[in-house]
């Protein structure tokens, strides 16, 4: 069974910026889209970004769109999330996820396969 693993999350002062990596363990991973959600303490998780795994389109949430880059590497297997101008209310658990089809989706029951989460806190 596959498997996908985030890091890159961390501690940053406002304005700062990090870049998620999310590594896709098996090739079957391979034709579908990929997404990055995030879980604040007490919320909802919420869709942050998404991308096909041929690269061609992407879609971001409003509230990161224009500081956040979703990009891929499918010969590596990983995608990527960079954030930049990072905000205290970006804070929370990011998680990446496989999507059960070809297309980009917001909607979290659209995903299969999660990976373990990775912590980002800004600080104001």
């Amino acid at each position: 069974q596959g498997q996908l693993v985030e890091s890159g999350g961390g501690l940053v002062q406002a304005g700062g910026s990090l870049r998620l990596t999310c590594a896709a363990s098996d090739r079957t991973f391979g034709s579908r889209a990929m997404g990055w959600f995030r879980q604040a303490p007490g919320k909802d998780r919420e869709f942050v970004a998404a991308i096909t795994w041929d690269g061609r389109n992407t879609d971001y949430a409003d509230s990161v769109k224009g500081r956040c880059t979703i990009s891929i590497n499918n010969a590596k297997n990983t995608v990527y999330l960079q954030m930049n101008s990072l905000k205290p209310e970006d804070t929370g658990v990011y998680y990446c996820a496989r999507g059960r089809f070809l297309l980009a989706s917001r909607a979290p029951g659209d995903y299969d396969y999660w990976g373990q989460g990775t912590q980002v806190t800004v600080s104001s």
